[in-house]
C-alpha cells in the first residue's frame, strides 16, 4: 500500500507529555482541599480527550459549585508549566524529524485552542513541522465529531481516506476513523479497566510504531 499522502496528528497526549500536567496540577489543587489522590486520578482520567466545555460539565459533576473556579486555577496553572517547560512523548522528535526529511505533509488536530496549541508546538520546537495546526476554537464541532479531521484535510487539500491520523485519547480516534482517515491509536493515560473502542485502528505502542503502521517508511500497512 501507498505511504498516506499526509499525517495528522493529535497533540496531549500524542505529540506532547501534557496529560501528566493536567493530572499532576489537578492533584495539586484539590488533595490539600480534602480529595483524595487516588478519587482526583481516577476522575481525571475520565477527562482525557474531552473538549473544554464537556470537562466543565463533568467537573461541575465532580466539583459542585467549586468547578468554574477549579477550571480557572487549573489551566492557568497548566499553562505556566508547560510554558516553562513541555516534554515530548517517546520517539516523536525523531519520528516528525524522518517525516520531515521525506518531505512529508504534517498537520496538528488538537482540542486545545488554537493560539495556545500553537505556543505549545513552538516551545518545544516541531511547530515548523506542520502545515497547518487546527485548534478545538477553530472547527465546526469538537471531537468525538469527525468535523475536526475533515477540516484539517480539507485544509491541506488532501481526502481523508488518502491522510493518516493519530490519536491517544478514545475521543479522538473516534473523530479520525468516522473521518474515513487511515487511524492508528498511541493509548497514553486511560483507566486499566477499560477496553480501546473497536473501530477497526490500528493500535500501537508509540508514534514511530504507529507510522511503521501506515506504511510512512515503506512498511507494513494498518490494512495487513
Amino acid at each position: 500500500m501507498m505511504p498516506p499522502h499526509a499525517y495528522l496528528f493529535d497533540m496531549d497526549g500524542l505529540l506532547l507529555d501534557s496529560e501528566r500536567v493536567y493530572g499532576a496540577v489537578a492533584r495539586d489543587i484539590l488533595v490539600p482541599r480534602g480529595f483524595a489522590a487516588d478519587a482526583v486520578d481516577a476522575f481525571f482520567l475520565t477527562m482525557v480527550g474531552c473538549s473544554g466545555a464537556e470537562s466543565l460539565r463533568r467537573l461541575e459533576t465532580f466539583l459542585g459549585a467549586e468547578a468554574a473556579a477549579f477550571n480557572s486555577a487549573w489551566h492557568a496553572e497548566v499553562e505556566r508549566r508547560v510554558s516553562a517547560h513541555v516534554a515530548l512523548r517517546p520517539t516523536v522528535r525523531d519520528s516528525l524529524a524522518r517525516l520531515a526529511g521525506q518531505g512529508a505533509r504534517m498537520a496538528v488536530v488538537t482540542s486545545t485552542n488554537g493560539d495556545a496549541a500553537r505556543g505549545h508546538l513552538a516551545r518545544a520546537e516541531i511547530l515548523d513541522h506542520f502545515e497547518v495546526v487546527l485548534g478545538g476554537d477553530e472547527v465546526s464541532a469538537r471531537k468525538p465529531d469527525p468535523a475536526p479531521y475533515l477540516e484539517a484535510a480539507a485544509l491541506l487539500g488532501v481526502a481523508p481516506d488518502l491522510c493518516a491520523a493519530f490519536e491517544d485519547s478514545d475521543r479522538g480516534i473516534t473523530s479520525a476513523v468516522h473521518a474515513g482517515c487511515r487511524a492508528v491509536q498511541v493509548p497514553d493515560m486511560r483507566p486499566a479497566d477499560l477496553p480501546l473502542p473497536a473501530l477497526g485502528q490500528g493500535v500501537a505502542q508509540d508514534l514511530a510504531t504507529a507510522l511503521d503502521m501506515v506504511g510512512a517508511f515503506g512498511r507494513r500497512s494498518v490494512a495487513e
